[in-house]
């Protein structure tokens, strides 16, 4: 059975796949990969491919989906199938760019707890019975994984190569999912990969924003396993 390496979003760890971890490591090796000691997505992605099974099945979600697009350019014949969550494939835009400085002085000075409550997480999810739950976990992670996470992705992302070119050579089989009410990726983000990669499937999440993995966690769980072929 191929293994499956999985990368978390920004400020996550494997809590963030915790229900498909639950249901697939009975079926599947699963390799969680951090993507914490870095400040650039090009050595992120080699970090991965230096700890990485010889050949495996891939899927990252938001930053995890912009570090696993860098790994597939860097070694495509080491993926054997894809699965891009939330993300996006484009460069930062200059004003993106600009607007995390504010944050990353905000964490430096202690304010971590305060820029996840007030500025990212909030504009995340969808409303739902789970919204708050999935909220409190997403702030344990975050607290845990400190500010100098905050800051080394922070700079991985405001750097981050377009790689729009590449998903056009992408050939394996690839998921692109989202869920519907996603703001910080939007839908029509994930329809141009899907018209990138010929060999993809894509899949809209009903009941869910960025991180639908915790907040229709079933319904990510079928899709991967229709994915992986299971």
């Amino acid at each position: 059975m191929t293994p499956l390496v999985l990368l978390p979003g920004m400020m996550c760890d494997a809590r963030l796949y915790g229900p498909q971890i639950n249901a697939l490591s009975g079926r599947v090796p699963i390799h969680l990969a951090p993507i914490t000691a870095r400040t650039r997505v090009e050595h992120l992605a080699a970090d991965i491919l230096d700890g990485a099974p010889p050949r495996f099945a891939l899927a990252g979600l938001s930053m995890g989906g912009i570090v696993a697009m860098e790994v597939w350019r860097q070694a495509p014949e080491r993926v054997a199938r894809l699965a891009l969550l939330d993300t996006n494939p484009r460069a930062e835009l200059d004003e993106v760019k600009l607007q995390r400085e504010p944050q990353i002085e905000k964490v430096r000075a202690g304010g971590l707890r305060e820029v996840m409550r007030d500025e990212l997480k909030p504009n995340y999810l969808a409303d739902g019975p789970l919204r708050q739950e999935v909220l409190d976990l997403c702030m344990d992670m975050a607290l845990d994984l400190g500010p100098g996470v905050f800051e080394r992705q922070s700079r991985a992302l405001q750097n981050r190569p377009d790689q729009q070119d590449t998903l056009k050579r992408v050939t394996c089989p690839t998921l692109i999912l989202m869920g519907a009410e996603d703001r910080l990726c939007p839908r029509e983000r994930h329809e141009r990969m899907h018209e990138l990669v010929e060999s993809s499937t894509l899949e809209i999440i009903d009941g869910a924003g960025h991180l639908p993995t915790l907040e229709q966690p079933d319904a990510v769980t079928a899709a991967f396993k229709t994915w992986l072929d299971l």
